[in-house]
């Protein structure tokens, strides 16, 4: 088996609810991730020329939304990792109380 290079990643030890909680930060990290591209691409002073067309913009927003998701996925901005950490608490307590 490989081992991941970062711990963060590693998803045997972890409850189902803790994996669910990974998954929902790690998919919020990447609607994040995807409105600053969107917001960085639209502060671009470029001009509208016949290769800058609607093509484009649909090919840029697709490889937006696939970069955001490997960054959520692998931990490189750690969004997930801080949300994860801050709403894992109520999982831990809910775990010790039952």
């Amino acid at each position: 088996m490989i081992t991941p290079v970062n711990p963060y990643l590693d998803t045997q030890a972890l409850s189902p609810e803790r994996l669910e909680l990974r998954k929902a930060a790690q998919g919020f990290e990447a609607i994040m991730l995807r409105r600053m591209l969107e917001s960085a691409r639209a502060a671009s002073f470029a001009e509208d020329t016949p290769l800058t067309g609607g093509g484009l913009k649909q090919f840029e927003k697709m490889r937006d939304e696939h970069v955001a998701e490997i960054a959520a996925g692998s931990g490189a901005f750690g969004f997930a990792r801080s949300i994860e950490e801050q709403l894992a608490q109520y999982i831990d307590a809910k775990e010790a109380g039952s």
